[in-house]
């Protein structure tokens, strides 16, 4: 087919290796524009970012050329590899990632979240979000790759 539309939207949501607390809050914008720009020189794009010290969401809109975990392997090892050059010798993401399918009809709602994590994390930590997502969706997970 000569011409592929698609409307691909995802919640991802990827943390720290043993949720360390390794992104300090003064880093977090430069880290967002970083992710931001690993999307669009890649060929997709960073709708919104947004964490804290301990994990990253973002809003992503993937082509239909880019598969998922290409996508997710490009901004985990490039943001690492900049990471550990940066700031944190010895920064690692955890291994594996959540990732959610959004309908255009809930992606102002989404990019808001994405936006909202600081106020957000004042009253639920990183697990009890992540096993929340999964629960509301209906995605069997193991609590030992799940709870810090």
């Amino acid at each position: 087919m000569s011409h592929t539309y698609t409307s691909e939207l995802l919640h991802v949501v990827f943390s720290t290796k043993q949720r360390r607390s390794s992104i300090s809050a003064d880093m977090h914008d430069r880290l967002w524009a970083f992710l931001g720009g690993i999307a669009r020189g890649n060929g997709f794009k960073a709708i919104a970012v947004g964490g804290t010290d301990n994990h990253v969401h973002m809003l992503l809109s993937l082509p239909a050329t880019m598969p998922l975990a290409t996508a997710m392997q490009l901004l985990k090892g490039g943001s690492s590899k900049w990471l550990n050059e940066t700031i944190e010798p010895h920064f690692e993401w955890q291994q594996g990632y959540g990732a959610f399918s959004v309908s255009v009809s809930h992606q102002r709602q989404t990019i808001f979240y994405i936006n909202s994590q600081a106020e957000h994390h004042r009253t639920r930590n990183f697990e009890e979000e992540f096993i929340s997502f999964l629960k509301k969706l209906d995605i069997d997970y193991d609590p030992k790759y799940v709870l810090g």
